[in-house]
């Protein structure tokens, strides 16, 4: 082992080769299937390494070499490790206290192509049009195939004001369309709320913030007289683990919201609400979710329906039930690494799964050949799908209206007034006909008085 080092050392600088080394040690541990074929495997990538450092047509610089192996080697893990210099960890330490510049886009990937997850509600990229599903071929004229997550984040982000460019496919039409999106400051607001009719109520989160628990709890606070609540997650993309517990608290009470479990016994948790229920138990809920519900949305239907809290409507939702945890390295980059996996309270796994409503409505929002997580090129396997084997997506029935009979075509349909938006949300006509019928059942309430 010692002749290797002494013979890698001699042909690569050695920052470089220091490099190498902190890159390969934590690798070579008992945790490893054979430390000797691990070595093996060692020897060929700092061959490689040795071999560009001396031979590459240009002078290579160390940093861009480990930092590139880095990259290769979780992107052989699954679609959410990922690597960030140092200048990338300061904007995603930015973006989790909601100060950076963007666009205001979800984006995932599938077989090298850029897949808009869920354009972000009242957010630039919204309103100029792009939609769940769009698959993203140009970012000012730049070809995104193959291009990883992280350069398509720094092209899309930018300084307040300028523009940037998407070139856009879309299943449903086979056409292409070139949107120009200007840049603002992101973040969202995160919650809206109103009444739909006297004595029903719509909750609308649109993803989850630092602030979203405080935003609930308050427009809960403020609603009256209630028969029925509405909570709307449609294309709610995720966001913070722990407002996703402690909104689920204003609805449950003190109960188990998630599971993580890991390789690890410390990844192993169960989360419980440490809220106290502000909805009364005995008033009856109704949650739209769509293919564009992920992770803390997800996370909180699933408890909902688990409790028997709430009756789901809509799409089958997105399937992200992994959790990431990002780890600084010394110098200053950071490590966002999938180390645990979401369980519903029941013990269902959310990841490639997603959660079922109890009663699927076609609806505007959901997407012929929508994509979801197990349509993800490396995505971790769910429960009941055989590992290796790529599930084909299953295409959501078609709305029953088209967007153009809209009265406005070019306004969102969430910008709609709420009552004028019935007349073209299924979903969130059924969802209100079912709470003004009595159809939703609240199994909760009984269990709660029960004791």
């Amino acid at each position: 082992m010692t002749a290797l080092k002494a013979a890698l050392a001699a042909r690569i600088n050695p920052a470089l080769f220091l490099a190498v080394l902190l890159l390969a040690f934590p690798t070579l541990s008992a945790r490893a299937d054979s430390e000797a074929e691990l070595w093996e495997k060692l020897k060929i990538f700092t061959k490689v390494m040795a071999e560009v450092n001396d031979k590459f047509v240009e002078r290579p610089k160390g940093d861009e070499l480990v930092y590139g192996a880095i990259r290769g080697m979780l992107s052989a893990l699954d679609p959410h490790s990922s690597f960030m210099t140092p200048e990338e960890m300061k904007d995603f330490e930015q973006e989790t206290r909601g100060s950076f510049f963007g666009v205001g886009i979800e984006i995932s990937q599938r077989d090298g192509l850029l897949i808009v997850v869920s354009p972000i509600e009242d957010t630039p990229a919204f309103r100029a049009g792009l939609k769940a599903g769009d698959h993203i071929l140009k970012i000012d004229g730049r070809a995104t195939k193959d291009m990883t997550l992280t350069e398509a984040v720094k092209l899309i982000r930018g300084a307040r004001g300028t523009k940037v460019v998407f070139t856009v496919s879309r299943e449903k039409t086979k056409s292409l369309h070139t949107i120009s999106v200007t840049r603002a400051r992101i973040p969202i607001r995160s919650v809206r709320s109103q009444m739909l009719e006297p004595g029903y109520a719509y909750l609308r989160i649109i993803s989850f913030q630092g602030d979203t628990y405080d935003s609930v709890r308050a427009a809960l606070k403020d609603f009256t007289g209630l028969k029925g609540l509405i909570l709307d997650l449609r294309n709610d993309p995720g966001g913070l683990l722990d407002q996703s517990i402690k909104v689920s608290g204003l609805f449950l009470g003190r109960e188990l919201v998630v599971e993580t479990r890991g390789r690890l016994e410390e990844q192993n948790s169960r989360y419980v609400a440490d809220t106290a229920m502000v909805l009364p138990a005995d008033c009856p809920m109704v949650v739209l979710i769509n293919e564009g519900s992920a992770s803390a949305s997800e996370i909180v239907a699933g408890a909902l329906q688990d409790h028997q809290r709430a009756l789901l409507v809509g799409a089958q939702s997105f399937g992200k039930g992994s959790v990431q945890t990002v780890l600084p390295m010394p110098d200053g980059s950071g490590l966002r690494l999938t180390t645990a996996l979401y369980y519903t309270p029941s013990g269902r796994s959310i990841q490639a799964e997603g959660i079922t409503p109890d009663i699927e409505t076609p609806g505007r929002q959901s997407r012929e050949g929508a994509i979801r997580e197990k349509d993800l090129e490396r995505h971790l396997a769910g429960a009941n799908e055989k590992r290796g084997k790529k599930a084909a997506p299953q295409a959501p029935a078609p709305a029953e209206e088209e967007e153009d009979d809209l009265p406005d075509p070019d306004r969102p349909l969430s910008e709609l007034p709420l009552a004028e938006r019935l007349k073209y949300d299924p979903q969130l006509a059924k969802a209100l006909t079912l709470l003004k019928e009595n159809q939703v059942p609240n199994k909760f309430a009984a269990r709660k008085r029960g004791g």
